[in-house]
């Protein structure tokens, strides 16, 4: 059977004799140079009869070969049900059987007129342009302050979008019953790069809220059209079915944290912990709001982690995805919150309450892959370069790998960021498996400079699981990325499993590295270290130290290891981090987020309150967080045992002693700890004057007015001048002494 079509070229390559080369794959019985038809205001056209279903086509300059071709990448594929007549365009494969849409101006000229309508405060209008030719995107749904709704929608390659919605009946052309009267097309607009890829539509006010919306989109993706949510939407539906975008107004919230400050980076004390996990099934929450942001809210006012002596939150991913009760690293897209924990007020709410509290929030963000069941960017822009389209670049183990390093890709991403320090108060960030296996650094340096160096919070916190680690993230080392230490993780757990864990001994050999910041191995300064022993991705100490073998599964030996590597954790130099349960000393395997809260009573808990009291010590004394370069070459640091040092002061032992100075030289301690299976004797060298112990693995008091430890007690050590104390240091021990001038 014989067809008939019309495609138009808009030839702006500049062909002087556009030549249309037409094949099939088998190359039988279409394989032939069509010259135009004739030509209109779009450019020349070409009229082909063919007998197949489909073909292959491309443009030249000239008939044969020895002749201008375009690149094959713009090879276009044409079927039949796409019509009698399509249009093509030079810098693309995309073909449509639409005529494509004409910019109608710059999106920088729009900006400034709507300039003076957008709110104030809370209230983040996209505008992130990492070429730094000053676009400002406006993406998304954003309510003026005329209360008018501006939508933005990017998209280089499509033909037409419409924006559809409970306000116009999700009219338009892929409507099963249009009314063109209804329909609100979208207008392209000159953006990143000057190129035409920005559309854009202002509806008025709307009386009826929610207002839920999507765009329908013409040519441009795998599907020649289809609905598609925003990717910047900030809510998704309650609609599993249609998954429909929520507009949000985020300034109707009333903050009152305006006194507050995101601390310093030493002074963290994070506690990361999952939004659904951290209140499920406990029952001094009220039930309907267990596993919720309200939940977490209720669990600050009752002055939980002021009692704790936590500094701040490290929220798992708060992101919308398609599991419930999960992880939480499968997003669907990055701007809206998950509405299983509640609403965006919600989340505020939470925020606002930490920060009353003294607590900074962190946000996990997850840049390195999408989820696979539901995935509003996948094969949303069809650019050509393979499986998903513009926003992918291959896979990860656990999805489909998201193009970071392409600027407009990074956009989005550091808008999300943005956003959430704007409209939620976040105080940072930490970015999921970051390793550039996974993920383009180039995105990670431009997110610094952007939220940073440029002004936007500079004191914001940005943290890396960059594992393994690398030096690049560290920048000028005070302003550079803190990372999840993997040596110091996988060392600690070697030692105290007593075997090989991840590839890393359970030798001396690597302890004072772990200790002293990791310096010689990736760090350039305190800032860049996150010290860890447990996270949601790890085992927890008694559930890993189980695995060492049958000795090692005594309970008690158990508990005095998981007190060892909290202490760890707390002492050495670098931000330390707990998981949530932690505190109780539970056992459990990686990627559990349950905790049973009833089993854990904070007054009865030996394990709770010696860990609240060391986590208070480290909070309260400036010597136990040091920050800088290199404390040693400033005096404030100083070892006295390790194993590279001779017999009497722990060579060739697992164990590591060291004094710290704070500011004020009269805040000096000394840190002891072993990791040997018995006792080690040693020849310490206390400065001359009173050392009052603080703790060690079964108590923690500190002086008065904190605690009600006395100088006089038996345990405090009075150091004379020149010879060294002797000192034996029990099995799996660690103690904490506090210098008292005279």
């Amino acid at each position: 059977m014989r067809h008939t079509v019309r495609i138009h070229y808009d030839n702006k390559n500049g062909f002087e004799n556009p030549v249309m080369w037409v094949w099939v794959g088998d190359g039988a019985t279409l394989e032939r140079e069509i010259t135009p038809g004739g030509q209109d205001d779009f450019g020349v056209y070409y009229d082909l009869t063919y007998n197949r279903s489909g073909f292959f086509f491309l443009f030249k300059d000239g008939k044969g070969e020895e002749v201008p071709w375009e690149d094959e990448k713009f090879t276009r594929s044409f079927h039949l049900h796409l019509g009698k007549e399509i249009w093509s365009m030079s810098d693309r494969h995309n073909i449509y059987n639409i005529r494509p849409a004409e910019p109608r101006g710059s999106v920088i000229d729009y900006y400034r007129n709507i300039k003076p309508l957008v709110p104030e405060g809370n209230f983040y209008l996209p505008g992130t342009d990492v070429s730094g030719l000053g676009v400002t995107s406006m993406l998304g749904a954003n309510i003026l302050t005329d209360q008018t709704i501006l939508f933005g929608f990017f998209h280089p390659y499509a033909a037409r979008v419409y924006l559809v919605g409970n306000f116009n009946d999700w009219q338009c052309p892929g409507h099963p019953a249009p009314r063109e009267e209804k329909f609100i097309p979208m207008e392209l607009h000159l953006g990143f790069y000057r190129q035409p890829n920005l559309w854009l539509a202002r509806i008025p006010r709307q009386e009826e809220y929610p207002v839920e919306y999507k765009f329908y989109l013409q040519g441009g993706a795998v599907e020649n059209e289809r609905f598609v949510a925003d990717p910047y939407t900030r809510l998704f539906s309650d609609d599993f079915k249609n998954r429909n975008s929520v507009v949000v107004d985020p300034t109707k919230f009333s903050w009152n944290d305006q006194g507050w400050k995101t601390p310093d980076i030493k002074d963290l004390i994070l506690y990361e912990l999952n939004i659904y996990g951290f209140t499920d099934n406990d029952n001094k929450i009220p039930e309907e709001i267990q596993g919720t942001f309200k939940g977490v809210t209720h669990r600050i006012k009752s002055g939980y982690f002021d009692k704790l002596g936590i500094t701040a939150l490290a929220l798992m991913p708060t992101a919308e995805v398609p599991v419930k009760k999960g992880l939480g690293y499968e997003p669907c897209t990055f701007m809206a919150v998950e509405k299983d924990f509640g609403t965006p007020d919600d989340f505020r709410e939470m925020v606002n309450e930490a920060h009353r509290h003294g607590l900074a929030v962190l946000m996990d963000q997850v840049f390195n892959h999408t989820s696979n069941d539901y995935n509003p960017l996948w094969n949303l822009i069809d650019d050509g370069s393979g499986d998903g389209g513009f926003y992918f670049a291959g896979k990860t183990m656990w999805g489909n790998k998201v193009a970071t390093g392409k600027d407009e890709v990074d956009n989005m991403l550091i808008d999300s960021c943005k956003l959430f320090i704007r409209e939620y108060h976040i105080d940072g960030f930490r970015f999921d498996a970051t390793h550039s296996y996974f993920l383009n650094h180039k995105l990670l340096h431009r997110l610094a400079h952007e939220i940073k160096d440029r002004g936007f919070k500079p004191d914001a916190v940005l943290i890396a699981e960059n594992l393994p680690n690398e030096k690049d993230l560290n920048l000028e080392g005070y302003n550079g990325y803190a990372q999840w230490s993997n040596l110091f993780h996988d060392k600690v757990k070697a030692l105290l499993r007593e075997g090989v864990y991840e590839g890393t001994g359970n030798g001396p050999e690597g302890l004072g590295t772990i200790i002293y910041f990791s310096k010689t191995r990736f760090a350039a300064h305190t800032n860049n270290v996150v010290n860890y022993c447990e996270s949601h991705d790890e085992n927890s100490v008694q559930y890993e130290v189980a695995t060492g073998g049958e000795r090692l599964q005594d309970p008690q030996i158990k508990s005095r290891k998981a007190r060892l590597g909290l202490m760890t954790t707390m002492v050495a130099l670098g931000q330390p981090m707990i998981y949530m349960g932690q505190e109780f000393g539970i056992e459990r395997e990686r990627n559990r987020i349950k905790v049973s809260w009833s089993n854990y009573a904070e007054e009865s808990s030996s394990f709770y309150n010696w860990a609240r009291s060391l986590i208070n010590l480290r909070k309260r004394y400036e010597a136990l967080r040091l920050g800088g370069y290199n404390p040693a070459d400033e005096g404030r640091f100083t070892w006295i045992a390790g194993h590279w040092m001779n017999e009497s002061r722990g060579g060739q032992k697992r164990l590591v002693g060291w004094k710290v100075m704070g500011a004020d030289p009269t805040e000096k301690m000394l840190i002891l700890l072993n990791f040997e299976g018995h006792d080690v004797p040693l020849e310490v060298d206390f400065d001359p004057g009173q050392w009052v112990k603080l703790g060690d693995i079964d108590c923690i008091n500190d002086l008065p007015p904190y605690g009600n430890k006395s100088p006089h007690d038996p345990d405090s050590i009075l150091a004379g001048s020149g010879a060294a104390q002797h000192f034996v240091m029990p099995p799996y021990s660690g103690f904490i002494y506090k210098y008292l001038p005279a």
